[in-house]
């Protein structure tokens, strides 16, 4: 049960602080507000490997549960409650992010979003550009995790975490960058509108993105340490 919990904390570090940093900065409203979001994810994750990567493997992401479960790495079971705890994180963490924009008052400097994700150039370039960079995302989680992988996997939080602001760099102009349904399904139970219309394509992109990077791992993983 320790591991599913420390799954549910976090995804709800990763989505408040990720999503929140979004907030704050009013993230796509100029270049250092995207930048800024795209490092806060990326530092949120690099901060829980290293908190609880001995515990739980630190996925915080259904993406790279499926990932793992499609190459072997875990059980049904825990796959399955791996996605759920991450889902009650993700929306616990919308919900205290909900709480302090509705109590912030006029006078605060946020937005009145919650973080959602939203396809700006439509659902089937949302679809695309999700199922490409979640594949590339859960590719790095899986090689810089791999015990085939040599010393490297020291550093995989450092690499994992690098690779998602990469990744949100690219992925925030079109989508907001989601590569993870739990993060997307907790602000979007919250924002509403056109973020809870579009929520499908941020849990259907982001899953067949992580079962491709399970297949493309295993044409290419070392078959010895």
């Amino acid at each position: 049960m320790k591991k599913y919990l420390a799954e549910m904390v976090g995804t709800f570090v990763l989505t408040f602080l990720g999503c929140g940093a979004a907030v704050a900065l009013g993230c796509g409203s100029d270049t250092a507000s995207i930048v800024g979001t795209a490092i806060a994810f990326g530092l949120s994750v690099v901060a829980m490997a290293y908190t609880i990567g001995g515990i739980s493997g630190c996925h915080i992401n259904p993406a790279i549960t499926l990932g793992c479960f499609l190459t072997g790495r875990m059980n049904a079971k825990d796959c399955g409650m791996y996605m759920l705890f991450q889902v009650i994180g993700a929306i616990l963490a919308a919900a205290c992010l909900y709480l302090v924009v509705s109590t912030a008052g006029e006078g605060a400097i946020i937005t009145t979003s919650t973080g959602a994700n939203a396809c700006s150039y439509g659902t089937t370039n949302g679809l695309i550009v999700e199922i490409v960079l979640t594949a590339l995302f859960v590719l790095v989680v899986l090689g810089a995790t791999s015990k085939t992988n040599g010393a490297t996997n020291n550093f995989a939080g450092l690499a994992i975490g690098l690779s998602l602001i990469l990744i949100h760099l690219v992925g925030i102009h079109f989508t907001g960058t989601s590569v993870n349904p739990a993060r997307s399904i907790g602000p979007a139970l919250f924002q509403g509108g056109q973020a809870l219309s579009e929520l499908w394509v941020f849990i259907v992109g982001p899953l067949v993105g992580g079962a491709c990077a399970a297949g493309i791992w295993k044409c290419i993983h070392p078959e010895k340490k």
